[in-house]
């Protein structure tokens, strides 16, 4: 497979930094990320930010249907001028794709080497669109995915660890150091296996609730979970947070990361049905909420 310094240096291109351009070209590295979604003959798939085209070719090259999302014009124009069969190439922002109304399907299967700086976006619109999405495998900044692989107790467990592992298994299948990408980022990567449950790991009355729940848990990193939940003014009193805990059989002086989602889940169910109409509002999810 020809590398990207060339596949650029043909159209005339460079890496743009600021919109966060590494391409992946080793292709041992590529064929791994291609198995590790389990793709069918024929099944549709997104694949967010394809840029040169190289993993697109392994995608399509197990006879998926491929819907490659490309913001930038001029990756587009190279995909096109590519013409990897089996591939439908639309230009459009991959932080805000409807995954299952772009691949025409209303179940799908989405992959991509995500620019850093979209991560938490990306990932957000995931879950949001659970639903259809029945499994992603992404290419993330390695902390990130040591994040949100990470077991209860460890201090990489996070807001994002919870909220995706009520619905999603998550995997991290491989290492890619910075030197297997063009131009290499100042960072190692890793790769995301995201496989959608069943079913959620445990019930919840309120989504919206739970997000503010678990939010609002994660606020004050040093504080004890009660101190923490105390900060969202919107969930309950202190006494009525209290005797929450207590029914959900939480030790109010816990920290947040200790917590399992099942936990975050029997806390959010002790906090009594949601009057109709009455569902928290939307929570800021631009960060994890960790105050270091």
């Amino acid at each position: 497979m020809e590398s990207p310094r060339d596949i650029l240096k043909r159209h005339g291109l460079r890496a743009k930094y600021s919109w966060g351009q590494n391409f992946l070209g080793d292709e041992d590295a590529l064929s791994t990320i291609a198995d590790a979604l389990h793709l069918r003959e024929g099944e549709p798939v997104v694949e967010l930010g394809p840029g040169l085209g190289h993993l697109t070719r392994f995608l399509a090259a197990t006879g998926a249907k491929v819907t490659a999302v490309e913001r930038d014009r001029d990756m587009v124009t190279v995909l096109e001028k590519e013409a990897i069969p089996g591939v439908r190439v639309v230009a459009g922002n991959a932080a805000t794709v409807n995954f299952a109304e772009v691949a025409g399907a209303p179940d799908v299967a989405v992959a991509g080497n995500l620019p850093y700086h979209l991560t938490s976006s990306i990932l957000f619109q995931v879950l949001a669109q659970r639903a259809q999405v029945s499994r992603a495998v992404f290419t993330l900044q390695k902390e990130v995915v040591e994040r949100l692989a990470a077991e209860p107790g460890s201090r990489d467990y996070g807001l994002l660890t919870v909220l995706l592992g009520l619905h999603f298994d998550a995997e991290n299948v491989l290492t890619l150091e910075a030197w297997r990408f063009h131009p290499p980022p100042k960072v190692d990567s890793a790769v995301l296996s995201l496989t959608r449950r069943a079913t959620p790991r445990a019930p919840i009355i309120d989504e919206a609730r739970f997000t503010r729940v678990v939010k609002a848990s994660f606020a004050h990193r040093r504080k004890t979970l009660l101190n923490s939940l105390k900060s969202d003014k919107t969930l309950a009193t202190p006494d009525a947070l209290l005797a929450a805990l207590q029914t959900a059989g939480i030790d109010p002086q816990r920290r947040a990361e200790t917590l399992a989602p099942e936990e975050f889940a029997a806390l959010e169910r002790a906090l009594g049905p949601v009057a109709p109409g009455s569902s928290p509002p939307p929570v800021d999810l631009s960060d994890d909420g960790a105050d270091e």
